[in-house]
């Protein structure tokens, strides 16, 4: 083999040696494999144990008004749904662009 060949070997060689991801110490892919997973999630969490004042009324604390409704589907009697409206009217024209052909 000429030195001009191991040359190019040893350059392909130490080329692809950085194109290994695989953490020698654990043997996992990367130590930051799944970071942004994780992050998302913490992100996107509703806070578990919420801090109220004392004094204050409790999401699901009106007991009276989920026996109400409780009774209300099993005798079949559901009340309808109600619509609401804004009060102002918006309206908009979407301009459509043409072209988006490449130069």
């Amino acid at each position: 083999m000429s030195s001009k060949h191991r040359l190019i070997l040893i350059v392909a060689t130490a080329g692809l040696a950085g194109c290994n991801t695989v953490d020698a110490r654990t043997g996992s892919v990367d130590r930051q494999f799944g970071e942004a997973v994780a992050w998302n999630k913490a992100v996107q969490t509703i806070n578990p144990d919420p801090v109220y004042a004392a004094d204050a009324r409790q999401p699901g604390s009106d007991a009276d008004k989920a026996a109400a409704a409780a009774k209300r589907y099993r005798t079949d009697k559901v009340k309808d749904v109600q619509r609401v409206s804004t009060s102002q009217a918006v309206s908009g024209s979407g301009g459509g662009g043409g072209g988006g052909g490449v130069n």
